[in-house]
């Protein structure tokens, strides 16, 4: 039998945002791995658009492990993020000479669990 000991993660999702999953991978490749409340700086002081969004995603998912597991919030790191590829808006440009021409405007979905620091 496999008796291993799963640790308890908290996890905070938000979805179909209309942000690019490229540009929000590269903030979350520098929280990733960080305490909550050291990433919660990084993010406050870095100068992109989803960052803002990032910020209160971690912070639901630092409320949900409060709360629901009565981890301690100065305890906790991030364990995991990421960002997949939601559905694509699909318009078009008007271009020269009847043309139209193609532009997809993307959404993405993130992902961010908490654990407690093991000491």
């Amino acid at each position: 039998m496999n008796t291993k000991k799963t640790k308890l993660q908290a996890i905070s999702i938000g979805k179909y945002l209309r942000l690019s999953p490229n540009k929000v991978r590269r903030i979350l490749n520098q929280i990733r791995g960080k305490r909550c409340h050291e990433a919660l700086l990084i993010l406050e002081f870095m100068n992109y658009k989803p960052c803002k969004t990032i910020k209160k995603i971690l912070q639901s998912a630092i409320y949900n492990a409060t709360k629901n597991y009565e981890k301690d919030k100065n305890k906790l790191i991030i364990s995991e993020t990421f960002a997949n590829l939601g559905p694509q808006l699909k318009r078009f440009q008007p271009r020269a000479q009847g043309r139209a021409f193609p532009i997809h405007k993307p959404t993405c979905h993130i992902t961010i669990k908490v654990q407690e620091l093991s000491s």
